[in-house]
């Protein structure tokens, strides 16, 4: 039995601009119903590679299949019109002299009773029943990405392009808004590529994350996955703050304040970097450092000052600076708490929360 091909298909995509690469060897595959997210800091490529997916952009190299079917290499080139893609960005770019059930008609047949039934059926999906005769001005930000996102759908793409659609919304208002879309998303069963810079949003919306980097595609995978095991420091950092403590390997173990930690296949010599992401800085309360029994995967505790603490609404942040060496480390605990500075405490690491990477 044949495989079904995917719904997307990118393969190595390779954009030039003056002789700089934009966008370098970028693959993906994404599957009808499935949420991808191309992750990434301001200028690393995204939104220059959801441009040419979608046809307004031409690549130097590469292929894109839409069901198996070819739509664009370096000679061939299916008009964006044809692609049956869907675009959504993060301006809207509603029609300001069209209503609201004008602006998400405007890519359906005219004429047809069909399109007013879809008409209708959106707005009350996206909870917009009764507003169609409204007028873009008279929406609020939430209620112009519904309509945004309405129109985007209307024709039933095969395929929808978000290039950062939730950035110009109140913060207060993103989760709910991205949590219904998400829900609206799922029910048509598009292939969705989203592009992002926010970590947050990735983690909430995706079924998988495609972290990009200076125009390259650096590690793919479900969001627990890309979260809990990081291809680098660098990836670690983008998703959290982290703290860094940095030594040297001997015999596959580097000597920290908190004990040794193995570096598997490390040559000796080598300078590395212990990656820990402050929620997995522990606080032993006992000042002997003995606290509530050490386990072994918490190694060592070490003796450190408080720096600085902050309340920070559902947490508080915590530094402190160690006795040997003298490191900054960061520590988030739940609630309140807000140690005066000078006082002394023992901090462990859990030794299955940390990532050891050689130093660059």
């Amino acid at each position: 039995m044949t495989a079904t091909p995917p719904r997307l298909e990118v393969q190595n995509l390779i954009r030039r601009f003056d002789g700089r690469t934009v966008v370098g060897d970028v693959s993906l595959t994404i599957e009808a119903g499935q949420v991808t997210c191309l992750l990434g800091p301001s200028g690393c490529g995204k939104s220059t590679t959801l441009r040419i997916i979608a046809g307004v952009d031409m690549q130097d190299e590469g292929r894109i299949y839409v069901d198996g079917a070819l739509v664009c290499d370096t000679v061939f080139r299916v008009p964006p019109e044809r692609r049956h893609i869907g675009l959504m960005f993060q301006d809207f770019a509603l029609f300001p002299h069209l209503s609201v059930e004008e602006n998400i008609a405007f890519g359906l047949p005219r004429g047809q009773e069909t399109r007013v039934r879809r008409v209708a059926e959106l707005l009350e999906r996206v909870s917009l029943a009764g507003f169609g005769p409204k007028f873009p001005h008279e929406l609020s930000g939430g209620e112009q990405q519904r309509v945004a996102l309405a129109r985007a759908l209307a024709p039933r793409p095969r395929i929808l392009l978000m290039d950062e659609p939730f950035s110009g919304l109140d913060e207060r208002l993103r989760d709910g808004i991205r949590d219904d879309t998400l829900a609206l998303l799922k029910e048509e069963g598009a292939a969705v590529l989203l592009v992002t810079h926010e970590p947050h949003e990735a983690m909430r919306m995706a079924d998988e994350i495609a972290l990009m980097r200076a125009g390259r595609i650096v590690q793919r995978g479900a969001p627990y996955n890309i979260y809990n095991a990081p291809v680098d420091r660098e990836a670690a950092a983008f998703f959290s703050d982290i703290n860094i403590l940095r030594g040297e390997v001997r015999g596959a173990l580097t000597q920290t304040p908190f004990g040794e930690f193995l570096a598997p296949g490390v040559p000796d010599g080598t300078e590395v970097e212990i990656v820990i992401r402050p929620q997995h800085l522990k606080i032993d309360f006992d000042r002997a450092g003995r606290g509530p029994n050490p386990t072994p995967e918490d190694g060592t505790p070490a003796r450190a000052a408080v720096a600085r603490s902050r309340f920070m609404g559902r947490e508080s942040l915590v530094e402190f600076r160690m006795d040997a060496g003298g490191e900054i480390l960061k520590a988030t605990v739940p609630g309140v708490f807000l140690p005066k500075p000078g006082t002394v405490m023992w901090l462990m690491i859990r030794r299955d929360r940390c990532f050891v990477f050689p130093r660059r």
